[in-house]
């Protein structure tokens, strides 16, 4: 991802109310587990659509549903869309509901309409176009975090990190820290940023930049660059001007090489 435009979720974030953290947080773990349940990611991203909801007051058809998701369900490789929906809505019943007209966001998350299709759709973004192997869970780590959607990173992250051991569970661990501690700055939370890059940096003290793992090395020197001069800052600084001075400091980003075996 490119470092000259900043990703929708580089700036400060309001706290979700916890329906809505549950709403997004449910469709993305099953995205990260399975890649074929990215689709569900795809309907809250077209129905609470702030154009579409303008255009579809009272809801819209099934055809109308698909049409504006073909690039989506293209992209995932979904051949029969009809089929989809229909899994999809067994599996999660609140992502709409029938109207006279047709389909609307269910009631339930219906009021953060515009929110939840934000943040669904840019997590569909980051997963759309990984390795669908072994790979596909880090390689969504990398991008989420790239994307500042640092929660979700930590999501991706910690299904790889309670299945590993040893040197390799600790330096994936040192990863969890940064992206947690830059889900800290999007929330102003002072102490804890600051608590989460300390540890995150001493885990990873002798990375030299790099984090090799069976799925790809990752590489985080600019990361561990821009944590330091954030924690640099914050010896000196004041938490009032936090909310200022950290988003001007250089934005993280991690890059994923290959395997050591060049695979």
């Amino acid at each position: 991802m490119s470092s000259a435009t900043a990703p929708a979720f580089w700036a400060p974030q309001a706290r979700w109310p916890l329906p809505l953290q549950a709403f997004v947080r449910g469709r993305m773990e099953a995205a990260l587990e399975a890649p074929d349940r990215r689709v569900d990611l795809v309907w809250p991203t077209v129905l609470g659509s702030p154009r579409l909801w303008e255009l579809h007051p009272e809801g819209m058809s099934e055809s109308e549903l698909f049409s504006h998701s073909g690039r989506m369900l293209a992209a995932l490789g979904v051949e029969d869309p009809a089929q989809a929906w229909r899994e999809s809505l067994a599996r999660f019943p609140d992502t709409a509901e029938k109207s006279g007209a047709g389909w609307r966001a269910h009631s339930a998350w219906a009021a953060f309409h515009s929110r939840a299709s934000l943040r669904c759709g840019v997590g569909l973004l980051a997963l759309t176009g990984q390795p669908l192997d072994d790979r596909y869970r880090l390689g969504c780590a990398v991008t989420l975090f790239n994307s500042a959607l640092f929660y979700e990173c930590h999501e991706a992250l910690e299904g790889l990190w309670v299945r590993s051991e040893g040197d390799l569970k600790r330096a994936l661990q040192g990863l969890i820290l940064l992206a947690a501690g830059f889900h800290q700055q999007q929330h102003g939370e002072w102490h804890g940023m600051k608590n989460l890059w300390r540890d995150g940096l001493r885990v990873l003290l002798y990375s030299e930049g790099e984090v090799p793992t069976p799925w790809g090395t990752v590489q985080i020197g600019p990361c561990l660059d821009a944590v330091e001069q954030r924690l640099e800052w914050m010896r000196h600084g004041e938490p009032e001007a936090a909310s200022q001075v950290l988003w001007e400091l250089p934005r993280p980003e991690w890059n994923l090489g290959s395997t050591q075996s060049g695979a």
